[in-house]
This record gives structure tokens, C-alpha cells and sequence, in this order.
């Protein structure tokens, strides 16, 4: 059965920024800069139409970049009206330049050197309006084999990097250009160069804040829900279902029920120490089920990652279906559901292919005829935490690193046991703990434990021991899509395994990841 969705606050209340997305890997990060400067923005396919821009009513709108050459036969386009259609200033990057360059009559050639990482840009012009005070020469970050060979009519450079063209324009049309990626740290003033064309070319003010949000999507919830209608929400002890339910909280009170499941995957004490700030530190109307030995019994011999991530998530389904019912008389669902979440769902490509379906309990509204509320389903993970803290969700949940679903079940390779589950979370927390102790916890994005299937040859005293292997992984990252292993004092990695090995029966050695994503997931399964 269909299930009805309400999202989050809608974007016509604020002044939005439209971004279409030709398979840039950087395109979440254009959103996240522009988000940064109090500015809403939304990401949609290229293939978005003009008149659909149009009914969202954006004060402007930036192409991304892409892996795509203009000049290949099935490369990304949009309409041929779409310039004129869209009536307000467009901004292209890297690929957006020579999409703009070739549709409006340029010449796009390949590169005789592909320019990929640094390159020193000279502006040509000191009254351009997208490089307004900015100096004349600037570092960027360049990634593109192709380059603009012949300018659109109409169209004047406005910036080289030796004899390639690097920005282009046509303020009589509104149309700003750069082959270079300002979104990126690595172009250390790409944050004044979108400042530009967000302040000084699309004349915005900048009216999207935490605070903005927490009063719209307060009042919005209330509208919908209703004075009688009663909410249940899946509680994880993440930041995402976390914030989704203090929202909510402050809406409707306690004619919200919250169910904070353990099954048994959980890090060590989260469970009760979880529960205990829900209900005395966020007031939140809760209850705890502890399901741990339903998943175990489900689980049992279970050694595939993806049989073992199906088995949580129907024995999940089935626990919470149990308390919603018992709960009674409940029409919505609240999910923490993020913005990455939403538009990793759309393909870029068109409706064909879709990279993930995101439901945070995958299957629940079918099952259950729940309407869904997702009131977080317009941010990212970033803009979570400011809205938690200004929310006064406590610190311990706030900044804890991202925890899978499927909890330490895909952090021991094998079969899941209760005795292994224990050795693992007394591994992780002394893990968690030193990070805590030499001060470097919030230096890296995500860190964890995982148990190997491997035992070795140790010596403890003058006894021979047969024991098994945990790895440590930590890495650092902006949003998880790409990540590197975390170069990790020497000292610390010396204490965790002295005291892993010292304080936890059955492990006798610890080694350390050292892989980045890509090629490797941060998970292990």
C-alpha cells in the first residue's frame, strides 16, 4: 500500500539556490558551501526541467561539474531553452562552463594536458562581479580534459590559467562560468568566489539558519499532525533519529512514542546510558525493548553481510511493529532521514537506475500504513548537529561517531554470538575511550573496532595462547562519501593495544587499518 510522506520545511519560505547535478563527485559539497552561507539550495538531476526550476522560483541556479565530455554523444544536457527558461543567473562549474560554452556556440577541444590539482589562475578583469575583490591571482583545483577553445558570442574571459580559458561570462545574460572547482578546499578562496555570485550576482540576503529552521518545521509539524493524531518514532541513539525526535518533542510533547530498541549490536552500556538521556536529560516519551536474544536466535550461523543485514532488519520490523501496536492508535512515523539520503536515492541518470533506496526502516510504512514524517529530510549531517545543539540534545549524541545500522553485527566477520559481541564492544570502548584520552576523538570522523575470524599464536607469561585478532579502524572525512585511514600517533595505537590485549580475555592482537575510500567501504561489511 502506498504510504503518504511529509517532508520538511518547504524551501519556498526561504531564498533557494537551485543546483542541477551532472555526476559530479563534488556536487554535495557545492550544496554544503552554499548552505554555509545562510543560503537554502537543492539538488536535482540535470535533467530537471526548466519549468520545474521555475515553479520552485530560485534566485539562481549552478551546473556542476561532471566525468562527462560535452562532445560525447550521450553526455548529460539540459534543454536548448533552458537558458532563456530558467530568468534567472546561472553559475557553471568545470563542466557546467563547457556545457554553457558549447550549447551557446563555443568550442570545446580535449586538453593536450589534462589539468588535474593545483593551478594558478590570473583574473584579466577588476570590475568582474564574480571575482569582486579578489585578487588577481588566485590558487584553485582544476579536473577536466577537455577546455573551451572558441568563447559563445557574446561571452568574455575573465580568467586564464597560461592558454586555457578558465572563466567566462555574459552579465547581460546573467551567465558566470569557472573551469575551476571553487567548492573545494583546495581553492582556498572558492568560498568569496561563490559569496559573488550568491550576494553580489543573484543579490541574496542569506536567510536560512538553525534557528529559522527549528521555529518553521515546529509549526509545521503541528499543522500536520494535528491535536489528536498520535507519532511513533524508531530511536537508533544516533544523531539523525535523535534530532528528528527532539523536533517533534517540541511540537506535539508526549503524544509522541519513541522506541529505542536493543538488539544486541549495540556499543558497550549504549543501551542503558542512551535510554537514560532520552528520558532524564531530553524528556522524551520512550520506551526501551530489549530484544538482544531474538536477534542473536535470528542470527544465529548467519555468516553473509548482506543475509546478516536482512535478518536485523525484518527482526527490527517485527519488534517495532509489536510496540506500535501496542502503543495503539498511532498514524506517523518519524525518521531522521538526511538530505545525501534523498538524492543518493535519484539518479542522476534518470529514473532507470537508482544508486539506494533510503528508508530508515526499510519497509516499515508499507507494512504498518504509516504516514511518514521526515523533518530532517532537507538538511545535511552538519546542519543536524547545529539544529541539535541549538535543540540542547546532549553532547554524547550530538558528536558520537556514525554507527551503522546493522551495529557491530557488520563489525564481526562470521557468525554473530553473544560471546563475541562482548569481546568486541570491551575492544571498541577501550578504543573510544583512549581516543577520548589523548584528546583526538573529534579529529577523526569515524573509529571502531572489528573482530577478524582469525586467531594466532601470543604469549602471555610463560603461557602459550590461541586468541583472536581485532582491527582498528579510524578515518578522517567531511561526509563519508570518500575517506582516508586517520594517521594515528604511534603512542596512542601503543596504549589501545597494550590495553586491549592486556584487559580483554580472548583477543591477543590488534592491528591497524590502513585503507582509504576508495577503493576500500570505512565498514569492513
Amino acid at each position: 500500500m502506498a504510504f503518504t510522506l511529509f517532508a520538511g520545511a518547504s524551501q519556498l519560505n526561504h531564498e533557494t539556490i537551485i543546483i542541477l547535478d551532472f555526476g559530479s563527485q563534488y556536487t554535495q559539497l557545492i550544496a554544503r558551501r552554499v548552505r554555509e552561507q545562510g543560503v537554502y539550495c537543492e539538488i536535482h538531476p540535470y535533467h530537471f526541467s526548466a519549468e520545474a526550476i521555475a515553479a520552485k522560483q530560485p534566485k539562481g541556479v549552478i551546473l556542476s561539474g561532471g566525468p562527462s565530455s560535452v562532445t560525447d554523444e550521450d553526455a548529460p544536457r539540459v534543454a536548448a531553452d533552458f537558458y532563456d527558461a530558467v530568468g534567472v543567473p546561472i553559475l557553471g562549474i568545470c563542466y557546467g562552463m563547457q556545457l554553457v560554452a558549447h550549447d551557446l556556440g563555443g568550442t570545446i577541444a580535449p586538453a593536450s594536458r589534462r589539468e588535474y590539482g593545483h593551478a594558478q589562475v590570473k583574473v584579466l578583469s577588476g570590475s568582474t562581479a564574480l571575482f569582486n575583490e579578489l585578487p588577481f591571482e588566485l590558487d584553485v583545483w582544476m579536473s577536466h580534459g577537455d577546455h573551451v577553445t572558441q568563447l559563445p558570442k557574446g561571452f568574455s574571459q575573465t580568467a586564464t590559467t597560461g592558454e586555457v580559458v578558465t572563466a567566462i561570462e555574459n552579465p547581460e545574460r546573467g551567465i558566470y562560468c569557472v573551469q575551476f572547482h571553487p567548492e573545494v578546499s583546495h581553492t582556498p578562496l572558492g568560498k568569496e568566489i561563490l559569496r559573488n555570485f550568491l550576494f553580489h550576482i543573484c543579490n541574496l540576503k542569506g536567510d536560512w539558519t538553525p534557528a529559522s529552521f527549528i521555529t518553521e518545521e515546529v509549526e509545521r509539524i503541528r499543522n500536520i499532525v494535528g491535536p489528536d493524531d498520535h507519532v511513533v518514532c524508531g530511536l537508533s541513539g544516533g544523531v539523525d533519529s535523535t534530532v528528528a525526535a527532539a523536533l517533534v518533542h517540541e511540537a506535539i510533547g508526549e503524544r509522541q512514542h519513541c522506541v529505542f530498541v536493543n538488539n544486541g549490536l549495540l556499543r558497550y552500556r549504549e543501551f542503558e546510558d542512551t535510554l537514560a538521556a532520552y528520558r532524564d536529560t531530553m524528556h522524551l516519551n520512550v520506551t526501551g525493548v530489549d530484544a538482544s536474544q531474538d536477534f542473536y536466535g535470528v542470527l544465529a550461523d548467519v555468516v553473509d553481510p548482506e543475509l546478516k543485514r536482512k535478518a536485523i532488519g525484518a527482526k527490527f520490523i517485527d519488534v517495532f511493529d509489536a510496540e506500535a501496536k501496542r502503543i495503539g492508535d498511532v498514524k506517523w512515523l518519524v525518521q531522521g532521514t538526511l538530505y545525501p539520503d534523498v538524492i543518493e536515492s535519484v539518479s542522476v541518470r534518470g529514473a532507470s537506475v537508482t544508486i539506494k533506496t533510503h528508508h530508515n526502516v526499510g519497509g516499515l510504512p508499507e507494512k504498518m500504513n504509516l504516514k511518514l514524517i521526515e523533518p530532517l529530510r532537507e538538511l545535511f549531517k552538519d546542519e543536524v548537529r547545529l539544529i541539535g545543539r541549538d535543540l540542547g540534545i546532549p553532547e554524547m549524541i550530538l558528536e558520537r561517531h556514525p554507527f551503522p545500522g546493522p551495529g557491530l553485527g557488520v563489525r564481526i566477520l562470521g557468525d554473530i554470538t553473544p560471546e563475541k559481541v562482548e569481546l568486541l564492544q570491551k575492544a571498541d570502548k577501550i578504543f573510544i575511550d583512549e581516543l577520548h584520552n589523548f584528546g583526538i576523538y573529534n579529529d577523526v570522523w569515524q573509529a571502531f573496532a572489528v573482530l577478524l575470524p582469525i586467531q594466532s599464536v601470543g604469549v602471555m607469561g610463560d603461557f602459550r595462547t590461541y586468541e583472536k585478532t581485532v582491527a582498528l579502524r579510524a578515518v578522517t572525512s567531511t561526509d563519508g562519501m570518500t575517506a582516508d585511514w586517520a594517521r594515528l600517533p604511534h603512542d596512542f595505537l601503543a596504549a589501545v593495544s597494550s590495553r586491549i590485549t592486556s584487559e580483554v580475555r580472548g583477543i591477543n592482537r590488534v592491528v591497524y587499518d590502513i585503507s582509504s575510500k576508495p577503493p576500500s567501504t570505512i565498514e569492513w561489511e
